[in-house]
C-alpha cells in the first residue's frame, strides 16, 4: 500500500483506519518537518530570552503561576508525563493505539506545538516496528484533551512505561531495545506538546466512524433480504416518495433497496395479493438508515477538521512571533460528534432487530416458527433474536450522551470538561453492537429466503446469499448460532458481502 503522508492538513478518518487496522505505512511530509522546526525555534528563543510562557517554564494547570528555572526545564517535561500517566483499566486494543499515534503525529505535523520533528518521527517509528505503548482505557475527561492516555503514550518515548512487542507486554526500555530505538530526552515544551490534545478521542472515533459506515452499507443489504423474505412490497421505496421528501440519505437508501430487489421472483409471486402496507421496520428503512448515514457524514466532517487541527496549549505561531495560550484542547466538538455517532449506531441496530423479530414470528411472517426445520423439536433462531435484543438494549445505554456531563479537575482550573474520551469509547462499542445486530439479521433473513424455495430472489440478493452460504450453511438441525453470527461479522468487516452489489447513480437517488 502507498504510504499515508502526514501534513497536518488532509488526514482522513479512512486513512486513520487504514493505518490502524491494515497497517498502511505512514510518513511525515518534509514540509511538515520545516514547519515543526520553525515553531521549535520560537520556543527556544523564548527560553533564551527568559520570557515566562505557560508550559515552557511554568507549572501546569492550577500550578501555572509557578515559575521553573532554566536548569530544571528538561526535568519539568519528564515529571509532567510521569505524573499525568495515571490511567487505569483494561488497555486499549492495538488498532485504537495505532489510530491515536497517527492522529497525534498528524497534529504535531501541523507545526504549531513547538516540538522537534524528531518527536513525530519517533511516533511513526513505533508504528513501523509495531511497538505499541500500553494505554489504559480510563483516565481522560477530555479536558486538556486526553492527558492520561497521551501521557502513557509519551512515556514510551523516554523509555518508561510499558509496550507490547509482537504481542508480548514488557517494559518500554526492553521494547525499544528490541525494536532498535533509543529513548528521547524531551526538551522544553515537548512533554506538554505530546500530552495536550484530543487525539485519543479522534483516533478512537475514526475507528467507530469507519465501522458504522461499513455496517450501514450491510444494513441496507440485510433490510432488502428481510423485505423479500417477509414478502414485503417495494412500493415504499418509489422515487416519487423521495422527491416529496428529498433527504439525501433517504433517497440513496431507497435507491439501493430498489436496485437490490429488482427482478425478485419472490416479489413477483405476491404482487397481485392485496397488502396495504408493511410494518414501519420495512417501509421506513430509508428514513432510519438514511438519517443514520447523514448523521455519520456530519460526524466525519467534524472529526476530519479535528484530526487536522492543532489542539495543544500553548500554540506557537512563528510567522507572527507569538506563543498563545487558549482552549483548543477542549474536546467538546468531537465529544458531541461521538454522542451523535452512538445514537446513529443505536438506531441502525434497533430497526434491524425489529425485522429479525418479524422474521422469527410465524404469526406475522407466514414462515415456520423461528425458521426452524421442525418447530418444537428444533428452536431454530429463537434465541438469535434474544441476542439482537440484548445488543440493542445495550446500545440504548451507550446512546446516553457523555458530552452533557462535566466534573471539575485541577483544583477548579479545568472547571468544564467534555468527557469526549468516554464518548468515543462508547460510540465505538455502539458501532460494534450495531454490526453484530446486522450480522444476526443477515443470518436470519438468509434463512427466511431459504424457507421460500423454490422461489428465488433478485440476482444481487442471490449473489449475496451465495456468499453468506459459503461461510454459513442453511439451518437444518439446531446448532449454536453464535459461531455463525461471528462468521458473518467477519464477512462484514472484510466487505465480502458488498461485492457485486448495484451502486445507484446519483440521478437515480
Amino acid at each position: 500500500m502507498n504510504a499515508i503522508v502526514l501534513t497536518g492538513e488532509v488526514l482522513t478518518a479512512r486513512e486513520v483506519e487504514d493505518a490502524a487496522r491494515r497497517r498502511r505505512p505512514v510518513r511525515l511530509d518534509p514540509a511538515a518537518r520545516g514547519r515543526m522546526a520553525k515553531s521549535r525555534a520560537l520556543v527556544e528563543e523564548a527560553v533564551r530570552a527568559k520570557r515566562i510562557v505557560y508550559g515552557v517554564n511554568t507549572g501546569f494547570g492550577d500550578l501555572a503561576d509557578t515559575t521553573i528555572g532554566e536548569e530544571d526545564l528538561a526535568r519539568l517535561q519528564q515529571n509532567l508525563i510521569r505524573s499525568h500517566a495515571s490511567g487505569v483499566g483494561e488497555p486499549l486494543d492495538p488498532p485504537a493505539v495505532r489510530a491515536i499515534i497517527v492522529a497525534k503525529a498528524n497534529s504535531l505535523a501541523k507545526g504549531l506545538d513547538g516540538v522537534r520533528p524528531e518527536i513525530a518521527e519517533f511516533l511513526l517509528a513505533l508504528l513501523d516496528r509495531d511497538l505499541l505503548p500500553v494505554l489504559p482505557s480510563i483516565g481522560s475527561v477530555g479536558a486538556s484533551g486526553d492527558l492520561a492516555p497521551l501521557a502513557h503514550l509519551s512515556l514510551v518515548l523516554v523509555g518508561e512505561g510499558e509496550t507490547t512487542w509482537k504481542g508480548e507486554r514488557m517494559a518500554s526500555a526492553a521494547g525499544l531495545r528490541l525494536a532498535g530505538l533509543r529513548p528521547i530526552v524531551l526538551a522544553a515544551k515537548e512533554g506538554l506538546g505530546l500530552i495536550n490534545g484530543t487525539q485519543g478521542i479522534g483516533g478512537i472515533l475514526a475507528l467507530a466512524a469507519a465501522s458504522l459506515d461499513n455496517t450501514i452499507e450491510h444494513a441496507v443489504l440485510a433490510a432488502a433480504l428481510s423485505t423479500d423474505a417477509l414478502r414485503g412490497t417495494d412500493e415504499a421505496f418509489d422515487p416519487l416518495l423521495f422527491r416529496a421528501r428529498p433527504h439525501p440519505g433517504g433517497r440513496r437508501v431507497a435507491a439501493m433497496l430498489r436496485a437490490l430487489l429488482e427482478g425478485s421472483a419472490i416479489r413477483e409471486s405476491h404482487r397481485g395479493i392485496p397488502k396495504t402496507q408493511d410494518a414501519y421496520s420495512i417501509r421506513c428503512t430509508p428514513a432510519v438508515l438514511g438519517a443514520a448515514a447523514e448523521a455519520l457524514q456530519s460526524v466525519r466532517r467534524t472529526l476530519e477538521i479535528e484530526l487536522n487541527s492543532a489542539t495543544g496549549n500553548p500554540l506557537c505561531f512563528p510567522d507572527e512571533g507569538r506563543i498563545l495560550s487558549g482552549g483548543n484542547f477542549h474536546g467538546e466538538p468531537v465529544a458531541m460528534a461521538a454522542d451523535f455517532l452512538a445514537i446513529a449506531a443505536a438506531e441502525v441496530g434497533s430497526i434491524a432487530e425489529r425485522r429479525v423479530a418479524r422474521l422469527v414470528d410465524a404469526k406475522v411472517s407466514g414462515l415456520p416458527p423461528f425458521l426452524a426445520s421442525d418447530p418444537g423439536l428444533h428452536s431454530g433462531y429463537m434465541v438469535a433474536q434474544y441476542t439482537a435484543a440484548a445488543l440493542v438494549s445495550e446500545n440504548k445505554v451507550l446512546a446516553h450522551p457523555a458530552s452533557v456531563d462535566s466534573i471539575p479537575t485541577s483544583a477548579g482550573q479545568e472547571d468544564h470538561v467534555s468527557m469526549g474520551f468516554h464518548g468515543a469509547r462508547k460510540a465505538r462499542a455502539a458501532a460494534e453492537n450495531a454490526k453484530r445486530t446486522v450480522a444476526i439479521e443477515l443470518l436470519v433473513a438468509a434463512q427466511g429466503i431459504e424457507r421460500l424455495r423454490p422461489l428465488r430472489s433478485s440476482a444481487p440478493l442471490e449473489g449475496a446469499l451465495a456468499r453468506i452460504r459459503a461461510a454459513v450453511p442453511p439451518l437444518g438441525e439446531d446448532r449454536p448460532p453464535g459461531p455463525d453470527i461471528e462468521r458473518l461479522v467477519r464477512l462484514i468487516d472484510e466487505g465480502i458481502l458488498r461485492e457485486g452489489l448495484p451502486r445507484p447513480a446519483p440521478e437515480e437517488e
